[in-house]
């Protein structure tokens, strides 16, 4: 599986790594959040390093649908339950922000990009419900959003509404346009280095797989922190959800809209220009991470869905992303605690990271600065509502009851033997060597025999049968199948079993 967005053969420049360099801040990652606030320290004269264990844009910047919009699917009404008309109007503003900045930017370095109308529909009488409090929350929050037909669609809708002139991108040319940016201004841009840890004292050490680096403060721009400070990781689900990428004929008529709709399982349309055709994105068919038995047959329920209303398509693309929700739906930024003032993350955009990425680096490096954005201090003090703290309790539970299955399953799991198990080419099982839980998976013709183990938590890994990895069930954390740290709050690869 390969994101359209991932699919260049342009490869993003970069610089090498030092051992031993220092700087002012040091950004741990280089998707939108992380390239953003580098770029807006660096500007200011700072002596920014960006360290990426993989490529840009390779965690959920690069596996998004890029859509930048106020009208966020159902997420104002989910917001207006648990806080105040103040707090969801700091939401709104921050997102606005964000997605003002993220234009500028765009129009200024001629970045390609498309209007286009958002829309919010529904197809059953629940999710017109929610469609209706989604109207009233945008209303009473100043987006000018409007009841609409959703005549574009090739099925029938219950109802819909629209909000005019929002934006859809390939996030790649952003982040290509971000990091272009942030080395004129004199930016270290590194890929291939892991973050294995953070220590604070005089100056922060920034620990990675290929030595230390010092700054006088460090970002993480992880997408969930890897760092358990704050046990972020317990206030987040980690979910993945899925997207497709269709080759139309001409004689089938598709949306030029974004649309997302109200229910579950959700079903999100965009377009995107290649060259001379327009392509159609069809996402959805979401899941918390690890939970699903073959998220191969979640891509194929897309792919099934899109024939049956976009007669004659063509798969070019398909692929999943990861996102972070918290549990009371309001994004986190700011200062990391125990992290001696030195630390900043950002995380938990629940899906709409396009705006609110950019919204946590305006925070982020105004702090740094030494300034304050009033929208972001009336969210860093909001207090958790009594459904967001049940809702935390609830994640938290089912972790602990799918922490002991997964080991009670373990301990029944099938003797297995290092010559005896060889799973069939792209699958992988859980076995028993001795009492060891094992996790083997055999891909491109190499069988490899893992420790089924998280590094993070010591939850039991399940087989990804789409992406061919391992994915922990608990807190989102995923690995390839030789045992490679992918995405999640862990910084340690798999041990391999001899």
């Amino acid at each position: 599986m390969t994101s359209l967005w991932m699919d260049r053969d342009k490869a993003i420049p970069v610089d090498a790594f030092t051992p031993g360099a220092g700087f002012d801040t040091v950004v741990v990652g280089a998707g939108l959040t992380g390239l953003a606030t580098a770029a807006l320290l660096a500007r200011s004269g700072m002596r920014v390093g960006v360290l990426e264990a993989r490529t840009v844009g390779a965690g959920t910047t690069g596996h998004t649908t890029a859509k930048l919009t106020l009208l966020q699917g159902t997420m104002l009404s989910g917001l207006r339950r648990q806080y105040s008309r103040k707090m969801v109007s700091a939401y709104v503003e921050a997102n606005r922000e964000g997605q003002a900045w993220l234009l500028r930017h765009l129009e200024d370095n001629r970045v390609p990009f498309q209007r286009r109308d958002a829309y919010t529909f529904s197809v059953t009488a629940d999710g017109a419900q929610r469609v209706e409090s989604e109207l009233s929350a945008c209303r009473a929050a100043g987006l000018e959003v409007e009841e609409s037909g959703g005549a574009e669609l090739p099925f029938d809708t219950r109802r819909t509404i629209r909000l005019a002139d929002q934006a859809q991108f390939n996030p790649m040319d952003v982040l290509e346009s971000l990091a272009a940016d942030f080395r004129a201004h004199g930016g270290v841009l590194v890929e291939g280095v892991r973050v294995r840890n953070v220590t604070t004292g005089s100056r922060a050490a920034v620990v990675t797989d290929a030595g230390t680096v010092h700054a006088d403060q460090v970002v993480l721009a992880t997408g969930i922190p890897i760092l358990d400070r704050g046990l972020y990781f317990a206030k987040l689900k980690a979910s993945q959800s899925y997207a497709v990428a269709l080759r139309v004929p001409a004689s089938t008529p598709i949306p030029s809209g974004m649309y997302l709709s109200a229910e579950s399982p959700g079903r999100s349309l965009r377009t995107y220009p290649a060259g001379s055709e327009e392509l159609l994105l069809v996402g959805g068919n979401g899941h918390q991470v690890g939970r699903e038995p073959s998220p191969r047959r979640r891509i194929a329920e897309l792919v099934d869905w899109a024939g049956r209303h976009f007669p004659g398509v063509e798969v070019t693309h398909t692929w999943s992303g990861e996102d972070y929700q918290a549990t009371n739906l309001m994004p986190f930024f700011g200062k990391l605690p125990r992290g001696g003032g030195k630390i900043f993350f950002a995380t938990g955009y629940n899906k709409w990271g396009m705006a609110n990425a950019i919204a946590a680096a305006l925070a982020i490096s105004a702090e740094i600065l030494g300034g304050r954005l009033h929208w972001a201090g009336t969210i860093h003090h909001r207090i958790t509502s009594p459904a967001g703290a049940a809702a935390a309790i609830a994640l938290n539970a089912d972790v602990a009851k799918t922490l002991a299955a997964g080991w009670a399953k373990a301990e029944l799991a099938k003797p297995g033997t290092d010559a005896g198990t060889v799973p069939p080419e792209g699958t992988g099982t859980v076995v028993r060597l001795g009492r060891r839980p094992a996790a083997i998976a055999t891909v491109d013709g190499a069988t490899c025999r893992l420790s089924a183990v998280c590094t993070h938590l010591g939850g039991i890994l399940r087989w990804n049968d789409a992406e061919k990895s391992w994915d922990c069930p608990l807190h989102g954390s995923r690995f390839s199948a030789t045992g490679k740290v992918l995405q999640g709050p862990t910084t340690e690869d798999l041990p391999v079993l001899e």
